[in-house]
């Protein structure tokens, strides 16, 4: 049985809920921790889901926030759907398959 996984990325709510309002708040506080990203990266950061984070900014981020990263990131896990098959959903042929075959042209001369 195959697995569906997915995650959502929370860093705008955990940072509201600690009164951090823009992420331009956040670059300082990044840089104390030695993370150097610009307020651009930053901001896509903020904004949208990061499909790659390194471990240093998550460690960063957890220590600015006071969370774990279970805080930042919730997962999702859910079993996929199973694909049908076509046994059982053909119709049945018909009893008269000779009928069906292509007969063989005959070509005959002008005349």
């Amino acid at each position: 049985m195959k697995r569906k996984v997915g995650y959502t990325w929370r860093l705008r709510e955990v940072m509201a809920q600690h009164r951090i309002f823009t992420a331009t708040e956040l670059v300082p506080l990044l840089r104390e921790r030695g993370i150097d990203l610009s307020a651009s990266q930053v901001h896509r950061m903020v904004s949208g889901t990061p499909e790659r984070l390194s471990l240093q900014v998550l460690s960063a981020l957890c220590d600015i926030l006071a969370c774990t990263p279970a805080d930042l990131v919730t997962t999702t896990a859910e079993n996929a759907g199973v694909r049908k098959t076509a046994t059982g959903d053909l119709p049945t042929p018909p009893s008269n398959v000779a009928k069906l075959r292509p007969r063989a042209a005959r070509i005959l001369p002008d005349a």
